[in-house]
């Protein structure tokens, strides 16, 4: 079973689902010594096992597989139908899936995937002991204090830690109460409830100096995702590349494109109709579908999300295996001058 301790750098690519993540990007980052992910999030269970096949092609080192854990009840069909009337344009149709729950799992047991973690839930005990069968350990995506007990208590091997400035979803289980606490103070109350478990610290970290600060603040390792976004072995979308590479406008948490609260860069989209968006994912999430795949594929990045952390200013366009051992060695750098103030 793996565990963080054989990390040459304690660093972990964040699983960026609906395009960023590749297998290029996470042979990049665990062939420099960190953890590199695929996201299993929107792919069909075939597609997921074809990222695997190709990213067991170009490394043989260990790496991790992303799956959203089912979604809470069905929003009223009125409440979908009445945000849907507020937008102009090609729309799809709204549906409550679970995005393929039970094949993933099924996949990711049976390909021996060393790390599986989860996103928006924690998988049942007996669905955590089945994947550790098949050799995989356990990740669970906790924003609250509350969360990391309860993936504790249901048998988490490690935690990951998701402060509010991170970009993209909120890893939060129920939506109507999103986690909102920086990452700093997350890490300190969720390390008093964790009780030892590992904790893997994301949310705004893309210096050296932040994964320094996020390794004293006791976590195992520091995850990046917005960070390497403008990374060559990102399949992030020219759009999307230069609203990042560009650093020059805020961001903010919204449901507009989804119906789950996630953060973004603020664009006419979402002034245009987060006020009005329901909570209601995956069902927003496949009604507005078609018109951000147009947006994205004509370069409109007025409408379609531009998720993007609070530190988005700080991605770098370099490769992502020379960002990884750069972070490490300006982390080092950090914590040693660090220890010099201390006396």
């Amino acid at each position: 079973m793996f565990t963080l301790e054989e990390l040459e750098i304690p660093i972990v690519q964040a699983p960026m689902g609906g395009g960023p993540s590749t297998p290029e990007l996470a042979a990049a980052v665990s062939e420099a010594g960190g953890l590199g992910f695929l996201a299993a999030g929107y792919k069909s269970p075939d597609a997921v096992r074809e990222d695997i096949a190709a990213l067991r092609g170009l490394t043989g080192r260990p790496f991790g597989v992303n799956v959203f854990a089912p979604p809470g009840p069905e929003a009223a069909r009125g409440v979908v139908e009445e945000y849907a009337r507020t937008i102009d344009g090609d729309l799809g149709t709204p549906r409550h899936d679970d995005d393929a729950w039970a094949d993933k799992l099924a996949l990711v047991a049976s390909e021996g995937v060393p790390v599986v973690s989860f996103t928006f839930g924690c998988p049942t005990p007996e669905e955590i002991a089945a994947l550790r069968a098949g050799g995989c350990t356990v990740w669970v995506t906790v924003t609250t204090a509350a969360e990391a007990t309860a993936a504790v208590q249901g048998g988490a091997d490690a935690l990951v830690v998701q402060g509010a400035e991170a970009g993209g979803h909120r890893g939060t289980w129920d939506d109507a109460q999103p986690g909102d606490i920086g990452l700093l103070a997350l890490l300190q109350v969720v390390r008093a409830a964790a009780g030892g478990v590992p904790l893997v610290a994301t949310g705004g970290v893309a210096t050296g100096a932040a994964v320094a600060a996020v390794l004293a603040a006791g976590a195992a390792a520091a995850q990046i995702g917005t960070a390497l976004m403008l990374a060559p072995e990102a399949a992030t979308s020219p759009a999307h590349r230069d609203a990042i590479g560009a650093g020059d406008a805020p961001t903010a948490l919204t449901r507009a494109y989804t119906g789950r609260t996630a953060r973004g860069i603020v664009n006419e989209f979402m002034r245009a109709h987060d006020a009005d968006a329901p909570s209601a994912y995956p069902d927003v999430h496949h009604l507005t579908q078609p018109l951000r795949a147009a947006a994205r594929e004509r370069g409109d990045a007025d409408n379609f999300h531009l998720w993007a952390g609070q530190a988005y200013a700080l991605a770098s366009a370099e490769p992502a295996g020379d960002f990884v051992r750069r972070l490490a060695a300006e982390a080092r750098e950090a914590l040693d001058a660090a220890v010099r103030r201390l006396g």
